[in-house]
């Protein structure tokens, strides 16, 4: 039976590209509304515009995740165009990678805020008016493997994702009794442009190490993602799913 998302309306954050329009692009199939908001507004309406030639509904909208100011913005004009927002999905992510000692304050300062403080405060924003009307939701973090199990020359990203999923844990306790779900989602390598930044001998070892022998596809993340802002997921909270083809098998 077809996952069926009608009459939801969800937020996406990184939706201009990479695993995030893989996100906003699915949810969309299922038939759920999508803010496609991203801090490069003209691609997020090109998403946006993806969205609509494929039958779904979506509108772009911009937003720097690393500002709690924009993070409230996008709320007020998300929740002004299309009605409150029960599916929050924090896709933004960025990183570089290299040798902790090397990082400089700007650099883990803005991994920081980027990866974590973000879906802090999309939360923060978008929870808040959810529980006011005493609407259930959904809400799907978007983590790394990195996060589970540490990576090489990634130290700042690996906390920050590692804080993802504490995060995750903890505020679906607390969301529990609101009947807001939150759960998370820990990619691994995955076929983005932020993988194929990465220099080209580390691609080759992940290769290597990956039991299925190949990288993921954005699609691949979606459709776990959509799986958990569905009601087939209408007993899962708190929890982290590696989708990362065996790269790492976490007890």
């Amino acid at each position: 039976m077809r996952i069926s998302l009608e009459g939801r309306t969800a937020v996406v954050t990184g939706a201009a590209s990479g695993i995030g329009r893989a996100v906003a692009l699915t949810l969309a199939e299922a038939g759920a509304t999508v803010a496609v908001a991203d801090i490069n507004l003209d691609a997020a309406t090109t998403a946006a515009e993806q969205v609509a030639a494929r039958g779904g509904k979506a509108e772009a909208f911009s937003v720097d995740v690393r500002s709690r100011a924009s993070i409230e913005a996008l709320q007020r004009a998300t929740e002004r165009a299309l009605g409150l927002v029960d599916v929050i999905v924090n896709g933004a992510g960025w990183n570089a990678g290299q040798p902790f000692l090397e990082n400089e304050p700007d650099f883990i300062e803005n991994v920081i805020a980027l990866n974590l403080l973000g879906p802090i405060w999309i939360c923060r924003s978008y929870l808040a008016p959810l529980v006011a009307e005493g609407r259930p939701g959904r809400v799907v973090n978007i983590s790394s493997d990195a996060g589970r199990v540490g990576s090489l020359g990634e130290t700042a990203y690996a906390s920050a994702k590692g804080g993802v999923i504490s995060f995750t844990k903890s505020l679906a306790r607390e969301m529990a009794r609101h009947a807001v779900h939150v759960n998370c989602v820990a990619p691994g390598p995955t076929e983005t442009p932020l993988l194929h930044a990465q220099p080209q001998k580390i691609q080759d070892a992940l290769l290597r190490a990956i039991p299925l022998r190949r990288f993921g596809q954005p699609e691949e993340i979606a459709d776990v993602v959509t799986y958990l802002a569905s009601e087939r997921a209408s007993y899962v909270t708190g929890q982290v799913i590696s989708v990362s083809g065996g790269l790492t098998m976490v007890g």
